[in-house]
C-alpha cells in the first residue's frame, strides 16, 4: 500500500502556482512564434516619426528663408539624429517601461519586452545601438560646421531621451514628459537645425518651433490618455493622471490649435503659410476622436492624424519659407 502511494506520488505531474514576474528580464521568453521584422518595426512606433521629421522641415526652411543657399548635407545629417533618437526613444521606452511591468495591460500595440517574445537586454541593446548612431550623425554635423559646444547639446538630448522612462526616477512617470517633448523635440530640434546651417535664429524658426513642440506634446497626450487607466494602476504618473481625463482634452485640443495661430502670424511675412491651414483635415477629426472616443483603441487613430497634421504643417512651412 505504501509502495503504491509512493508511486502515484511520483507519477502525478507538479502542480505550480501561475506566476508571471513583474519583470519580463526575469521570466522565460514567451513562445508565441518566432519574432517578425514586422514586429521590431512595430516596435520603433512608425507613427512617431512624423514628430522627428517635422522640426527639421521647419528648421531647414527657416534657415533657406534667410539666404539663397541650401545646406543639403547638414539637413540630412540633422534628419539622420532627428530620427535615430526618435527610434533609440521608442526602443528605450519598451525595455524601460518593460521591465518595471508598466506595459504588461497596455491598450495600445504589444511591446517586445512586456510580452516576453524577445529578451529586454536584445531590446536594450537595439535602442542603444540607434542612440550610437544618432550621436555620431551629430558628431559629423559638430566636425562639418566647427560648433564643438553642441556636444553638449548631443550628449543632454541622448541623457533626455534615455531618462524619459529610464533610470530609477525617469522624469516621464512624474508628469514632464510634455516639458521635455516640448524643449527636445521642439525648441532644440528646429532650432539646432536653423543654428548648424546657418549660426543665426530668426524669428521665423523660433515661431515654427514652438509649433512642432506643441504638435509632439499633443501627440503624447493622446498617447497617454489612451494608457490612463493602465498608468494610473500601476502608479505611472504622468500628466494626464496627475489632471485627469477632461483637462487632458482640453490640453491636447489647445496645442493643437494653437500652432494654426502661429501659422497665421506668419502668414504676414510668408503668405504661403496660410495653406498651414489644410493640416486641419487631419488635425480635426483627431480632436474630435479625443473627445468621443469610446474605447482606448480609437486614441491610437487620433495619434496617428496629430502625427500627420504635424507633419503636414511642417511641410507647408518648409514651403513657405523657401517659396
Amino acid at each position: 500500500m505504501a509502495a503504491s502511494s509512493q508511486r502515484k506520488k511520483s507519477t502525478s505531474p507538479k502542480r505550480t502556482p501561475n506566476r508571471t514576474s513583474g519583470n519580463p528580464a526575469r521570466r522565460p521568453v514567451v513562445e508565441a512564434g518566432p519574432v517578425t521584422v514586422r514586429d521590431w518595426i512595430g516596435a520603433a512606433r512608425l507613427r512617431t516619426l512624423p514628430l522627428a521629421v517635422a522640426p527639421v522641415l521647419i528648421g531647414t526652411g527657416a534657415a533657406r528663408s534667410t539666404g539663397p543657399e541650401f545646406h543639403w548635407v547638414i539637413a540630412l545629417a540633422c534628419l539622420a539624429v532627428a530620427v535615430l533618437l526618435q527610434i533609440g526613444v521608442n526602443f528605450a521606452n519598451d525595455y524601460s517601461d518593460g521591465i518595471r511591468g508598466t506595459d504588461a495591460q497596455r491598450v495600445g500595440p504589444a511591446r517586445l519586452t512586456a510580452s516576453g517574445r524577445v529578451p529586454a537586454k536584445r531590446v536594450l541593446a537595439v535602442g542603444l545601438v540607434f542612440f550610437a548612431l544618432a550621436a555620431i550623425a551629430g558628431l559629423a554635423i559638430v566636425i562639418r560646421t566647427g560648433q564643438w559646444w553642441m556636444l553638449a547639446v548631443g550628449a543632454v538630448c541622448i541623457a533626455a531621451a534615455w531618462f524619459y522612462t529610464g533610470g530609477k526616477r525617469p522624469y516621464g512617470y512624474y508628469g514632464l514628459g510634455e516639458v521635455f517633448v516640448f524643449v527636445f523635440f521642439g525648441l532644440v530640434a528646429t532650432l539646432g537645425t536653423t543654428w548648424v546651417q546657418i549660426f543665426d535664429l530668426p524669428q521665423q524658426a523660433w515661431v515654427g518651433a514652438i509649433a512642432a513642440g506643441l504638435f509632439a506634446c499633443a501627440v503624447l497626450l493622446a498617447n497617454n490618455l489612451r494608457d490612463i487607466d493602465q498608468d494610473r494602476a500601476v502608479g505611472k504618473r504622468t500628466l494626464s493622471v496627475l489632471i485627469g481625463r477632461r483637462a487632458t482634452q482640453v490640453l491636447y485640443t489647445v496645442f493643437v490649435l494653437v500652432p494654426f495661430g502661429l501659422s497665421s502670424f506668419l502668414a504676414l511675412l510668408f503668405p504661403i503659410a496660410w495653406l498651414a491651414l489644410l493640416a486641419l483635415l487631419a488635425a480635426l477629426p483627431a480632436i474630435a476622436i479625443v473627445w468621443s472616443y469610446r474605447k482606448a483603441q480609437e486614441l491610437v487613430i487620433a495619434l496617428g492624424l496629430t502625427s500627420l497634421a504635424a507633419l503636414l504643417y511642417a511641410g507647408v512651412l518648409f514651403w513657405a519659407f523657401v517659396g
